[in-house]
């Protein structure tokens, strides 16, 4: 184990932490927000840190191998989480928070989660007093959204040895591939790819809330910008109590647009640019994705128009709020266009079962979405038909195809292991939450105890899929919850963000058992 190469690596990330802190400290300075101050002085701790860690800790061998690398990532995103939460901790404005509620909303950005623990009042209330703090709220669903340590090898200079082993661990999917030779220049292209649909984005936004919503230009470009970011990481965090719902149809569409289009594999974007149209658009990974979209979009916008409800009374607002709600839960985004005073459990029973089944999916390997990945779904679904065949014609090959290729039994296991595993953690975290009785005496106070299994089911769901919405009494967030099940929580979303397993052996005791 190279120890010295796994905190000397931490230490270049505490650095890189530091910096990106920055932006919203000068923001709040412009701005004349109290906030400033308490944003300096998380940049002196992690840089602080960083450097003990990079001069005290120089390493010989620089090469890294897979266990390293799972652990850097792992280490990483633990560690932006815990003092990227400091600035809602020191600051003296009414975004101050606990430590655990703001370890909460921090885990939530960076794993762009998307959950949070803050009412709809508390984010307008923030709006008009630190925005600064909500800027750096959605900027951290940017950073997660392609990854903590990739953003540090596609920006840092130096030395790159076994650069594959962080971005396996980082990039979600079943397999992650290089898109050119080098794993530092894969890291280029896709943050310079996910910068340019940032950009674009942000640009339509501004456009949209200068004519469609007549937004004050300061707002409108901060709107704009986080949002985007928002979109871009497949996070969720909106600037605005009632979230995207605040804004006019134009704005609403083009965020469902960009939901989509951050929900496919950034591979593809990479052959079109090379003008590989044919081997882009030949991705059944990416039909069976637009598929689902379509199919769901068609069943909730039918079950919406017959449930009558009042922000579906005409064909073309049902269609919006179905594709965008769609597009919010398959992409893991968790933007809700539901307007002020309705949430999630105004849609009828089917609409939320097909929203629920959208969790587990998730958008595309390669994507910045979350949950299972559309195609691990399709392999597992293989792997049973596979086993089906097996019964009925145990001398046949049954191999497992998948984009025109055999999957072979090494991807094949891995799946299927990580499903189960996927599963007990699910469980786990599940009956964890089940042992709070603030949220059982909550969902009594507003209803009922099954209130309380349907808030803790899918805030689990949600959760280790990166989602961030929830069902029941969590609906309008996760504030009713303990300190213990927040920090079950917090881990869930991380677990879920690196697909368990570089979590899992960072905190496994025989991994820093020196052999």
């Amino acid at each position: 184990m190279n120890y010295r190469m796994i905190f000397h690596t931490l230490g270049r990330i505490a650095i890189v932490l530091a910096i990106l802190l920055v932006i919203p400290a000068v923001l709040a300075l412009c701005l004349g927000e109290a906030s400033w101050w308490a944003i300096a002085i998380t940049v002196g701790i992690s840089l602080a840190i960083g450097l003990v860690l990079m001069l005290c800790l120089k390493p010989k061998d620089k090469v890294i191998f897979a266990k390293e690398g799972l652990i850097i990532v792992s280490l990483s995103w633990i560690y932006v989480s815990a003092i990227g939460a400091l600035p809602f901790v020191i600051t003296p404005s009414p975004a101050k928070l606990g430590y655990i509620d703001a370890f909460f909303e921090m885990c939530s950005g960076f794993s762009t989660t998307g959950a949070t623990i803050l009412t709809g009042d508390k984010i307008d209330t923030l709006y008009m007093t630190d925005k600064a703090l909500l800027f750096w709220r959605s900027f951290t669903h940017w950073i997660g959204g392609m990854g903590v340590v990739v953003f540090l090898m596609a920006f840092e200079t130096g030395d790159s040895n076994r650069g594959m082993h962080i971005l396996r661990a980082e990039m979600p999917g079943p397999t992650v591939d290089k898109i050119v030779p080098r794993a530092r220049n894969t890291a280029k292209i896709l943050y310079l790819l996910y910068i340019g649909f940032t950009v674009v984005e942000t640009v339509a936004l501004i456009i949209a809330g200068a004519v469609a919503d007549k937004l004050p230009i300061g707002e409108n470009i901060f709107d704009a910008v986080v949002h985007a970011f928002g979109t871009a990481g497949t996070g969720g965090f909106s600037v605005r109590g009632s979230s995207i719902a605040y804004y006019s149809a134009a704005y609403q569409w083009i965020i469902t647009a960009f939901m989509i289009l951050f929900g496919i594999n950034f591979n593809l974007y990479y052959l079109m640019l090379l003008r590989k149209f044919r081997q882009a658009f030949g991705s059944r990974e990416l039909w069976i994705f637009m598929g689902i979209i379509a199919v769901s979009m068609t069943a909730i916008s039918i079950d919406l128009a017959l449930a009558n409800l009042p922000f579906a009374q005409n064909a073309h607002d049902t269609v919006r709020h179905s594709l965008f709600q769609v597009a919010a839960f398959i992409s893991t985004t968790g933007y809700s266009s539901i307007p002020d005073g309705l949430n999630i459990n105004s849609f009828p029973l089917l609409s939320l079962g097909i929203l629920f089944l959208l969790m587990f999916i998730g958008g595309m390997a390669g994507s910045t979405g979350g949950g299972l990945k559309v195609s691990r779904v399709v392999i597992l679904c293989k792997a049973v038909k596979k086993e089906l065949r097996k019964v009925l014609h145990p001398r046949n090959a049954n191999a497992v195809k998948f984009e025109g290729k055999i999957v072979s039994d090494e991807t094949l296991h891995s799946v299927t292991s990580y499903f189960g595993l996927y599963m007990l953690i699910l469980a786990a975290t599940f009956i964890v939450l089940c042992f709070d009785t603030s949220v059982a005496g909550y969902a009594t106070s507003v209803g009922s105890n099954i209130s309380a299994v349907e808030s803790n089911i899918t805030a689990a769901v949600s959760c280790i899929n990166n989602i961030g919405p929830a069902y029941g009494v969590a609906a309008s967030g996760y504030y009713m919850y303990n300190w213990l099940s927040k920090l079950v929580m917090s881990f869930a979303m991380l677990i879920g963000r690196l697909e368990i397993y570089p979590i899992l052996l960072a905190f496994a005791p025989t991994t820093w058992i020196k052999r």
